[in-house]
């Protein structure tokens, strides 16, 4: 961007982090602050109208987050570049800052020089990630795509007894709720862990809840709305009619 002025829209619901921010930026010659929001429903129209080069946004906003604001930015104009600032450090946010498209996450604490440098470095297309924070979230999200691809090459009962070991149950109580007997319980589970690339179940469990959680597999039915007989079951025998035996005192001989 050389030395254009960049523009910058704060959007953030602390009023101190708002004005420490802005202090710091005014003081630079190439750096303009256009606009100011605490809230996102006060950001979306400075945003299609201002059209800022970067947006730097609260991690957690009033009314929203500043990921899926940064996501809503992106679909206004492609040109904009989004700036996280964060009170810590949290994989999970970035990663999906990362997804949506942000430019780069900071914290907070970051120092004055710092965050200015920041703004130039994502005006000018560059991205600003902790390295090993970032790796770690590339990693996360390989390995989530590997399992979406493995879930949809398995059987539907490998699926059922997945998001069963979810729970934590045994393989007496899976075998229980899908009227199987254990042995087969344990081969689909020994299965199953092979194609997952998995040697314990309890690993399999977490994958399992983090596939719940992604909506691939569906939430199993709980016990009490599942109204197939268990094994066993049934209307039992009337018992026969006539007198009742006599209770024997004494032992046996």
């Amino acid at each position: 961007m050389g030395d254009a002025v960049i523009s910058v829209l704060l959007v953030d619901g602390h009023d101190v982090v708002r004005v420490g921010v802005r202090s710091v930026l005014l003081a630079e010659p190439n750096i303009e602050v256009v606009g100011e929001a605490r809230t996102a429903a006060e950001a979306r129209p400075l945003i299609a109208t201002l059209r800022p080069d970067v947006l730097i946004l609260d991690a957690h906003l009033p009314d929203s987050s500043g990921v899926a604001l940064c996501r809503e930015a992106l679909a206004m104009t492609t040109d904009i570049r989004c700036m996280i600032l964060a009170t810590d450090a949290d994989d999970q946010v970035m990663s999906q800052a990362i997804m949506a498209g942000a430019a780069g996450y900071v914290l907070k604490q970051i120092e004055a020089s710092s965050l200015v440098s920041g703004v130039r470095l994502v005006a000018s297309g560059h991205t600003l990630f902790d390295p090993e924070a970032a790796a770690k979230v590339v990693h996360n999200v390989e390995e989530r795509r590997r399992m979406h691809e493995v879930v949809a090459e398995l059987t539907p009962q490998q699926r059922r007894i997945l998001v069963l070991l979810a729970e934590g149950i045994s393989n007496r109580q899976i075998a229980e709720r899908l009227v199987l007997a254990e042995k087969t319980v344990k081969n689909h589970i020994t299965g199953l862990l092979a194609k997952l690339g998995v040697s314990h179940r309890t690993q399999a469990a977490l994958m399992a809840s983090q596939l719940l959680e992604d909506g691939v597999v569906p939430r199993p039915a709980s016990p009490a709305d599942d109204t197939r007989p268990a094994r066993g079951s049934g209307p039992k025998p009337p018992l026969p009619r006539g007198p009742a035996p006599s209770r024997v005192q004494g032992r046996s001989r």
